[in-house]
């Protein structure tokens, strides 16, 4: 509908494309505070979580703060957006220390942030291997383990009510399908 908060529970359907049956789950939208259990935020993102690709359905009238908001809210339950895991390899031992080899020159991690960060979790014990320039939430990220990476599309609707200028910005963030549902352009 043309109004916001339309879906209240996941509706799901299958769209038949080229021979391919692709599942499309409508969740309901969240709002801020989401990952603390917000408006059943929990429930929503925790499907969220299972998918394959996530398209977010963002009004083009609204300031782009929305898409903010919701990448906070994903970040905050372990959704990594249109990211990579980190090319960092780490293993628990039984004893033996923390051993750090880094195959790159490392611009914020160190072996006393390494060992400060592990010691955060109680692990004295470990082979942490930075095959990339890695930072310290890339290192958090690996060793708590439960981050899923999940590719994105914005979906920026109603430019039927803007300017060509404007769509010409539009155009420029990344990630993002610009479209009017109302007029059905740029299905």
């Amino acid at each position: 509908a043309a109004y916001e908060f339309t879906t209240l529970t996941t509706v799901p359907g299958v769209i038949r494309y080229k021979g391919a049956k692709i599942q499309l789950l409508d969740l309901p939208g969240i709002i801020e505070g989401a990952k603390d259990g917000k408006g059943r935020g929990r429930q929503v993102i925790a499907v969220a979580r299972t998918c394959n690709l996530i398209l977010i359905v963002l009004d083009v009238l609204k300031p782009l703060g929305h898409k903010k908001i919701i990448e906070n809210e994903l970040e905050g339950f372990g959704i990594r957006l249109n990211s990579k895991p980190p090319n960092i390899g780490f293993k628990k031992k039984d004893k033996g220390g923390i051993n750090l080899t880094a195959t790159c020159p490392q611009s914020e991690l160190d072996a006393e942030t390494v060992k400060s960060i592990l010691a955060e979790y109680k692990i004295h014990n470990a082979d942490v291997t930075l095959r990339s320039d890695a930072t310290a939430d890339d290192l958090i990220d690996v060793v708590e383990g439960n981050r899923v990476y999940i590719p994105c599309i914005y979906v920026l609707n109603k430019i039927d009510q803007i300017s060509i200028e404007e769509l010409d910005i539009i155009y420029k963030v990344p990630h993002c399908v610009p479209i009017s549902a109302h007029h059905r352009w740029n299905f």
